[in-house]
């Protein structure tokens, strides 16, 4: 009996010190891509663009910088395009936040992607969302937008929503804390209004009316301590 107890033990210890360090590894090493820094006016300056736990790097023979996830305002990511808005001031005094624009040499996967996000904590725009996440419903949808838009199938989330299509183009994903509000004025129509954009959609299939109560709690009931049925709610849906 003890000396089963003791073989036990060991076995535990050995497995805590093999699956640790490989936790901590993944946690800390982060992802790293080549890329181009794209200059107003200028020759693209080639590097390569680091992410890890303390912040984001451009590394080039030439120059070099690093932001602390604090220190960056908010960003805007597509497959292979990124821009990172700082604190920092524009040149020559002109007018508003610098925003600093990469070609990556790769797609960043959405679980850095994610990460980034949470990372910089404040509103940004995601360009890649999660192939695969449970999901309250799945709905095929048609994206708006001037030039034509695209179809893909939104997934309502517990933690957001995502916009899917197969070619990864116009994909999109929102956090909560992306979104300012909802609209679903028929059950054909939905409405995205979050930071710095307005995202609409034609449903090839209604939305169901629970669903959108259970997004408006998601979205609003944490903080405002609403339920679903108080007026506000009707005001966006009616």
């Amino acid at each position: 009996m003890r000396r089963d107890l003791i073989v036990g033990t060991l076995s535990v210890i050995c497995c805590i010190i093999t699956v640790t360090p490989r936790a901590i590894l993944a946690q800390t090493q982060g992802w790293q891509t080549s890329a181009k820094w794209r200059r107003t006016l200028k020759k693209s300056e080639p590097g390569i663009l680091v992410f890890d736990a303390e912040g984001v790097e451009f590394r080039s023979p030439k120059w070099n910088r690093r932001w602390q996830y604090v220190d960056i305002h908010t960003f805007d990511l597509s497959q292979r395009q990124l821009k990172l808005l700082t604190y920092e001031n524009r040149p020559w005094r002109e007018p508003g936040e610098r925003p600093f624009r990469f070609t990556l040499s790769e797609p960043m996967p959405p679980g850095v992607a994610a990460q980034l996000a949470d990372r910089v904590g404040k509103p940004v725009r995601n360009g890649v969302p999660p192939a695969r996440a449970a999901a309250i419903q799945e709905i095929p949808a048609h994206h708006r937008v001037w030039s034509g838009g695209s179809n893909g199938t939104l997934r309502l989330k517990e933690d957001g929503i995502d916009y899917i299509t197969k070619n990864g183009r116009d994909s999109h994903s929102w956090r909560w804390s992306d979104i300012q509000t909802l609209a679903n004025p028929n059950p054909y129509e939905f409405r995205i209004t979050a930071f710095r954009e307005i995202a609409e959609f034609d449903l090839k299939q209604p939305l169901p009316r629970d669903v959108f109560d259970k997004l408006w709690d998601l979205l609003y009931a944490r903080d405002l301590n609403l339920t679903a049925r108080q007026a506000p709610h009707q005001e966006v849906h009616p």
